[in-house]
């Protein structure tokens, strides 16, 4: 018993836990705000945590959600060399979502 939950503790102590951090948009995020989010979003993936970026359409702002759509993609875009979309925005109730996993380092 004793070598049995003493090899689980090492197996355990080896896995990695993934995180997953959060960026939160608005359909008609401005050019400043979205410079400011991407750099944090780019910290995120360099530190090897998965992104989940999404657009919060509050009331009647859900008629944009083509610009969402527009937002969500060009910030896969950008963060191209640094992680892969894993996700492509998908509408889900009032949040368009799009997860992206980091690239691996050689």
């Amino acid at each position: 018993m004793y070598e049995q939950r003493k090899r689980e503790k090492q197996l355990k102590s080896k896995s990695t836990k993934v995180i997953v951090k959060e960026i939160r948009f608005g359909p008609q995020t401005d050019e400043h705000d979205y410079e400011f989010k991407k750099k944090h979003a780019e910290k995120f993936l360099k530190d090897g945590a998965k992104l989940k970026a999404f657009v919060f359409f509050k009331g009647r702002s859900i008629i944009y959600k083509d610009q969402g759509e527009i937002l969500l993609l060009k910030l896969a875009q950008d963060l191209e060399s640094l992680g892969k979309v894993e996700q492509l925005p998908k509408l889900e109730s009032k949040k368009m979502i799009m997860i992206m996993s980091p690239k691996k380092i050689k």
